[in-house]
């Protein structure tokens, strides 16, 4: 049985609000990155060497698609692979990113959706050696990407449990996680380490549509919420957190940020990740 920390909605987006507004106002790192964010223009792909954009290695990814086949066909063998754009900091929006791979020999623009996500698909290596998927008009640790993993047929709002097991897996393969400094560096350290997503929870950030209220794991008559300290980032488990905020992927989605137990067989990949949200009407 869980032990989930009934909050009030008032008092968890109190809680939450008020360790964002705190981590903003510490980090200066996050003041410079928002002062670049906002003069930044639209570039040239020749002139961003010298704005320190956002770039992930492309050949990094390119393992962590291999890692994707092997494992689909045991955990969700109908999923799909993309990637989605996420925030970094307060005032980095997401609407028009220029995304493209970049490379001695190479330029290839990436399309991302409307939902702002995309697809990376593999290209002739010899044009890709050294290549880095780079976001053109955005500094670093501005925006950021994850993986997103998803099998047809779940209901919407809802994530399946075995999609989330590959996310995890094929992100760590590909190099796609939060920076590392002090507390975080357990995180990242133990990311390195087989067997790091079959463990119970995995310590590895997933983020939901909007601010969490709770998160419940359904297979059948089999529910369990997930206790208070698998959300926001572990914040009620560890305080220290709101110090490490500036290097985490989590900084301004602490609110939507949650763990899952993936190494516990108990909960089947078919399992369902529901969600309950704080702007939802308060329960009778």
């Amino acid at each position: 049985m869980s032990t989930f920390i009934d909050l009030p909605r008032r008092a968890a987006i109190g809680l939450v609000a008020g360790v964002w507004f705190a981590s903003v106002a510490m980090s200066p790192e996050s003041a410079n990155a928002q002062a670049v964010a906002t003069t930044l223009d639209a570039v040239t792909v020749s002139s961003v060497a010298s704005r320190q954009p956002v770039e992930k290695s492309y050949d990094r990814i390119l393992q962590g698609q291999a890692l994707f086949e092997r494992l689909k066909a045991r955990h969700a063998p109908d999923a799909e692979l993309r990637y989605r754009l996420l925030p970094r900091r307060p005032d980095a929006g997401l609407e028009g990113v220029e995304l493209f791979i970049l490379g001695r020999d190479i330029e290839q623009r990436i399309t991302v959706a409307a939902d702002h996500t995309f697809r990376i698909d593999p290209l002739p290596v010899d044009r890709t050696a050294g290549a880095q998927v780079t976001v053109l008009d955005r500094a670093a640790l501005t925006v950021t990407w994850r993986t997103d993993v998803r099998s047809p047929g779940v209901p919407q709002g809802m994530r399946r449990l075995g999609d989330l097991r590959v996310e995890c897996e094929v992100g760590l393969e590909s190099g796609l996680v939060s920076n590392v400094r002090s507390i975080l560096d357990e995180i990242s350290q133990a990311l390195t380490r087989p067997g790091f997503c079959l463990r119970n929870p995995a310590r590895y950030y997933f983020f939901a549509e909007r601010p969490l209220f709770k998160v419940t794991l359904v297979n059948g008559t089999h529910r369990h919420v997930l206790p208070a300290d698998e959300l926001y980032a572990g914040l009620t488990r560890d305080p220290r957190v709101v110090e490490e905020l500036a290097y985490c992927d989590c900084e301004v989605l602490l609110d939507r940020t949650y763990f899952l137990p993936l190494g516990d067989a108990s909960w089947p990949d078919d399992t369902l990740v529901s969600f309950d949200y704080m702007d939802a009407a308060e329960s009778p």
